[in-house]
Formats: C-alpha cells, structure tokens, sequence
C-alpha cells in the first residue's frame, strides 16, 4: 500500500494574497486533510468502468477554463489554448486595480483580453468587485461602489464588438469576505440587501447580460437558501449559480453540493438554472495532473456548466498548465479532455481509480483520461462492438511534476492491439503513479479517418442558443433558437474550433434544419474575416429533425480554424428566418 505523495513545489513558493485566513479555515474544517498530514491510502489491484454506450451528454470541455487564466499579448499564446477547447473564464473587470497574488500591476482586463478568449473559443464572467486593489476588497462605501458599478457596466455596453461576457459576478467569496471588506463603513448593510441594491444598479444600465452569484468561497446549505430566497423574492435571481470548490479533495463534494442545490431550486419553485464552480482545486493539489482529472469527472457526472482552475499563483498562465508559456504536466491531461469529441459517456470509478471518457461516433474514437491511484490498475472499456472485432489502444502517461517544471510532449507508454470480445476490452495499466493523469485512446485497427471531419454544433461554443437533443440529430443532438436582437450581448452564434492537416479550399457540408416553410439565412466567417451569406432550404422534416444539407467553400489554414455560423454577429447585421445547426463536415 502506497500514498499520494506531496505536490512538488517551488522554492518560492506563496500563498495566494487573494484569499483570508477565514475561507482557508473554514475550506479545512469542510475539506479532506492536506496531503502529508492523514493523507488516504492508494492501493493496486482497482477496475475503472468505461460505458461507451451509456451516454451522459455531449461534450463541452466544462472544465477547461480558469480564473485569471488568460493575459494580454502573448501570456498565454492561442496556438497553446486551442487544443484545450477552452470553455469559460472569470477575469477582472474594465478598469481593474486588483493586485493578485503579489502582482505589481493590475493585469487581465475582461475588455481587454475579450479578442484573445473569443478567438480561443471561450467565454468570460466579470468579477466586478476585481475594481478594488485589495483583498479583502478596500471598500469605502456606497456611492463609490455605485460609482464604479456605473463606470464598468457602461465600459461593457459600449464595447459593442465585445460578444463573450457570459456575465457580471456581482461579488466575490461574499461569506467570508463581505463583513470584512466593509468593516470600516457603518451603513454598508448585510451582504444580501448588496446583492439587491448592486443588481439593480446594474440592470438599471445593462438589461441583457446576465448575473451570476454568489460567488461562495465554499458551499453552505444554510448560506444558499437565504441567498435564493432573498434572490427570489426580490426578483434578483441570478442566471447562473456559482461557488468555489477549494479544499483538498473538493471533487469528492461535488455531487452532494450540486444535489442539494437542485433541492434548494425545488423548495422555492425555482426552475434549475447552469451551474459554474469558477474556482477549484486547493493550492497544494492544483498542480497534481489526477487531481484535474477527478475534477474533470466530477463535473461531468454532475451536470457542471463551466468550472474554472484556481488562480493561486501567476495570472495568465492558464493556472499553471503552462510555464514561460510551454505545457506543464497538468497541461497534458487537459489537452486530451479538449481532444475529446462527441458525447461524454459513463465512467465508473473505483477508490480513487476515475476518469472522464468520450465517445465520437463520426471518428470512431474512444478517449478516456484517468489516473488517481498507484500500481497496477485495469480500464475495462464495454460498448466497442461498432468499432470492429479488433482495436488499437494507445496508451500515453504525464509527469508528476508541477507548475514550474516543462514537459514537451506526453509520454507513449505502448500501442496494443486488443480483440473486442463480446464487446469489451481490459486494458492492464502497470506502475501507476496517483499523481499522473493518464490516456486511453482507442480506436480500430482499420478504416481509421486521418482527421477529424465532422463537427457537431453541440460540441462547440455556442453563444445565445440552446443545446438540445434529438434522436435523429448526428450524435443525439443539435443546435437551436438560433436568432437576432440586433445587439453584441445577445446575438446568436455558433463557433467551431477545427483542426485541419493541410491549408486549402475545403468544402463544408452543413446540415440543418429549417421547418419555416422559406429560405433562411446565417452569416458565415472563419478566422475572423470577412462575412458571406448561407441560404438554408426549407425542410420539410420538422424542427429538431436536420435532415437539410448545404456545401459552401471555406479557404482554412493548416492547423486550427475557428468558424463562425452567426444570426447576428459583430460586423453582421443578422440573418432572416430561422435554422437549426447539427454539424459540419470537411472535406
């Protein structure tokens, strides 16, 4: 029997300035022991379970965004953010005086690194109280407050070309720090009438974007029903709800939390709104490739809508998956989960043996990251009867080094050949560290596509549209309520980041549905050019059922692309009628 062994740090390493002895109190009575001190046991010998049949949804990369992750210019570079399919990040807001972490100057302005997360493929949540300089924030009363609020809501409504600010977080870690911060200013009032005040101030400028809370540094029940009362009957609901996931072994809680939470929404007649963790793993773990990993299916299995790493150390360094701007360990686990494609399917753990799995029905591709335990483990994968009576398994492994030590490229641990037998493989996987993520990437061993052809819309970055489902939608799903309010804040668009091997005119086959009876249409641009018009047909299959298809040029670059299909867009006035997006084809 083996124990997890302590993260590896640096000489120089800092606590985060970001957060008060109260939140990591309190995140030590909630959480599990700090590695080192009643560490858990790692033993050999345990199954991970890989369903491939058994669907969980589609794949959207929930974890792959972060807090502070993101920098102007070069911190990070897009060519290193593209193969992780980034999802969502929390960033300061216009105007920010935040000095994180030790920070001489103020850095990662939400305007200001706008471009750079749209290009990627992400989204971004302002953290409003990010005005301040200081934290616990320097506050000094009201009408400052109010001052700043109109100055940052006005900065978003005039940055008309800005179309990812998915929304405005009114506060941060609010039961920890709200009382603190505000100490010194007697009328400042209880955090829950801030709440009702501060949104309305900023509805009072900004009607569209929605408004996101509270912002826990940790999950209380108690915390969240007089939020959500309050919330409700002040008619300041909040569009998405959001708290932190900070201790050591915080992904074990996950569930429990999200569970509760839906009760919570249940007892108050409230339907269930996304859920966003815009801040997990614990300073010591968040470095540790499995420990990402064990987020990655937590989230999953829970129905997360985005979760965003911790920002401990230095800002815009996607949270240590890169160092001077090049993959760390960690930075590998998260490129094979932005590998994954199609829908996510079942995992079942056992002891700390987890993973997140994908299955892409068009590539015929199983991807399955794992890792948390030591010594010699097995990955039993069922389903694989599409895929042919024999596979190949590629099975590729992570240093356990953290933030500050580069790794080039993974590690190939072998390619075997295996016979599906009644449709299921075991794979052995020998020598186990329960610090290092791993991969299992299957796929059969003959008529395999050299590239990835067919994107499915509800895979992609879908702004102010829904994601639904339909059996007979390429892949169970598709993309709908897809329209134009003439406004940055709520157009819709759909953007697929794809890779392709080599720069040419490709032809993509879009298929769609359009049950208006006339011709609908959608602007078309790639790579942040110019628009043209695609023509949709009428259908006469019904909405939700994409049985139209269109072929139109796209001249791609080798390597990534991101195309946009838009009913309204900046620099595009907006489409007529209405389609619904399945997927796209390259060829």
């Amino acid at each position: 029997m083996t124990h997890l062994r302590p993260p590896v740090r640096s000489d120089h390493h800092q606590g985060r300035a970001r957060r008060t002895a109260a939140v990591l109190s309190a995140i030590a009575v909630a959480g599990t022991a700090v590695f080192g001190f009643g560490a858990p046991a790692f033993a050999a010998g345990n199954t991970l379970t890989v369903n491939v049949g058994t669907t969980v949804r589609p794949v959207t990369h929930v974890a792959a965004g972060g807090l502070y992750g993101v920098d102007t210019g070069d911190t990070p570079p897009l060519d290193q953010l593209y193969p992780l399919h980034v999802n969502t990040f929390t960033q300061p807001p216009p105007g920010t005086q935040q000095l994180g972490n030790g920070a001489t100057h103020p850095c990662c302005d939400g305007l200001q690194v706008a471009d750079k997360i749209t290009a990627a493929g992400g989204q971004q949540y302002l953290r409003l109280p990010d005005i301040f300089s200081t934290f616990p924030y320097n506050w000094v009363s009201w009408s400052d407050w109010e001052s700043k609020i109109r100055t940052m809501i006005t900065a978003r409504v005039n940055a008309t070309s800005t179309t990812n600010i998915a929304g405005y977080e009114i506060w941060n870690e609010p039961d920890a720090n709200w009382a603190e911060s505000t100490k010194n200013d007697p009328n400042a009032g209880t955090y829950l009438n801030a709440w009702t005040r501060t949104y309305r101030d900023i509805r009072a400028i900004d009607t569209k974007t929605p408004i996101i809370g509270p912002g826990a540094s940790a999950y209380d029940h108690d915390f969240m029903v007089g939020f959500m009362t309050n919330a409700k009957n002040t008619n300041t609901l909040p569009s998405v709800a959001v708290w932190h996931e900070l201790g050591d072994f915080s992904y074990q809680d996950v569930q429990a939390h999200v569970a509760d939470f839906r009760g919570i929404e249940d007892s108050l007649g409230l339907p269930h709104i996304p859920i966003s963790i815009n801040e997990y793993a614990s300073p010591g773990q968040v470095d540790q490739p499995s420990i990402g990993v064990h987020y990655m299916a937590a989230f999953e299995r829970a129905g997360i809508h985005d979760a965003e790493r911790a920002y401990w150390y230095e800002a815009g360094t996607m949270d240590g998956l890169l160092y001077n701007n090049l993959p760390t360990a960690s930075y590998w686990a998260y490129k094979w989960y932005g590998d994954q494609s199609g829908n996510v399917v079942q995992t079942v753990p056992q002891s700390y043996l987890d993973g997140v799995a994908s299955y892409d029905a068009s590539r015929k591709q199983v991807n399955v990251v794992f890792g948390g335990d030591s010594g010699s483990n097995t990955v039993k994968v069922n389903g694989l009867a599409g895929l042919g009576n024999q596979v190949s398994v590629q099975l590729s492994s992570t240093n356990t080094t953290g933030r500050m030590t580069n790794q080039a490229t993974p590690n190939l641990v072998s390619t075997t050949t295996y016979s599906v037998v009644n449709g299921s493989i075991s794979v052995p996987v020998s020598n186990m560290d329960a610090v290092a993520a791993y991969q299992l990437l299957i796929t059969p061993t003959t008529d395999v596509p050299t590239y990835q052809q067919t994107y499915e819309a509800e895979n992609a970055t879908v702004v102010d549209a829904s994601r639904l489902s339909s059996s007979t939608a390429s892949n169970g799903g598709y993309v709908g309520r897809i329209d134009n309010f003439g406004d940055a804040r709520t157009d819709s668009f759909v953007d697929f980041l794809v890779n392709v091997p080599t720069a040419k005119a490709y032809t993509m086959t879009i298929k769609y549905a359009n049950a208006t009876g006339a011709t609908a249409t959608q602007g078309l641009a790639y790579n942040g050019g110019g628009f043209s018009t695609v023509s949709y047909p009428p259908t006469t299959s019904g909405w939700g059922n994409p049985t139209g298809s269109v072929d139109v040029a796209v001249q791609l670059k080798a390597g990534y692309n991101v195309i946009r299909l838009a009913k309204g867009a900046p620099n595009y006035g907006g489409g007529t009628g209405y389609a619904e997006l399945d997927s796209i084809r390259l060829q």
